[in-house]
């Protein structure tokens, strides 16, 4: 028997906009989530490279004739500036608007439903110049890489965490984003969830974009093991969890 798909549909649907069931926190008077997980105190920070001194560009129209996914990466390290290009155009913050004195929302490269950006960025280095390889997280609002973990077996894990799609290793670096999706649901209660996977897709849509102006691969992914990546990446799978990922490799034209 065929099965049943229209509970899986559920969630590509309008969920009735303005007929929430209640109010939403922020309707509430709830405090408002921070804008980003903080810096720990103690731990490996990495200072990144100014954006403004990245010279990298590449011809709009060009970059959207050759946007392509990619699998075959030829071992090449990536230089740190090249990552911190790709990683601040995919979800960088241009500009933090402050309300009472306190950081109310963020304007960054990619759009977002109401600026609530519930994202986080991992980036899990193989081969990258001037950074070990672990397991990092992109500070937006700081501009900076924190180390989070250095794992045995790297790579492996990697592989097993995207159910053997073994080519993610073989490049220089794999983004994975997370959602802290109470960052949405704070405004936007029940009906979040659809906005915040779209939101995603614009951040990695600037990544196939910038990819394209520093010589670098990269591929989508949305087949993983939802507990091994998030075990990867330190995550407790409720209030945050890993929802879209993407490969980076060097590639010859």
């Amino acid at each position: 028997m065929q099965k049943d798909m229209s509970q899986y549909r559920l969630i590509m649907k309008n969920n009735d906009w303005g007929k929430a069931e209640e109010l939403s926190d922020q309707q509430k008077g709830l405090p408002q989530p921070p804008l980003e997980k903080p810096i720990p105190a103690e731990g490996k920070v990495i200072d990144l490279p100014e954006v403004k001194s990245l010279e990298f560009d590449i011809n709009l129209n060009q970059a959207i004739w050759n946007r392509r996914s990619r699998r075959n990466y030829n071992g090449k390290p990536m230089s740190l500036a090249e990552l911190t290009y790709l990683v601040w155009t995919a979800d960088g913050v241009k500009k933090t608007i402050k309300r009472f004195d306190r950081s109310y929302a963020t304007l960054r490269t990619a759009p977002s439903a109401g600026a609530r950006h519930p994202f986080e960025t991992y980036v899990i280095v193989f081969n990258v110049t001037d950074l070990e390889p672990g397991v990092y997280r992109y500070s937006a609002l700081e501009h900076k890489l924190i180390l989070e973990a250095q794992p045995q077996n790297l790579a492996e894990k990697t592989v097993e965490a995207l159910v053997g799609q073994s080519f993610a290793a073989t490049g220089n670096a794999v983004l994975v984003w997370s959602c802290v999706p109470y960052r949405a649901e704070w405004r936007y209660s029940t009906v979040a969830h659809k906005p915040a996977l779209l939101d995603v897709g614009h951040i990695c849509q600037n990544l196939y974009l910038a990819c394209e102006a520093v010589q670098t691969g990269t591929c989508a992914i949305a087949a993983y093991d939802q507990q091994k990546i998030d075990e990867l990446l330190g995550l407790d799978g409720q209030d945050e969890f890993a929802v879209y990922i993407a490969t980076l490799g060097k590639y010859d034209r």
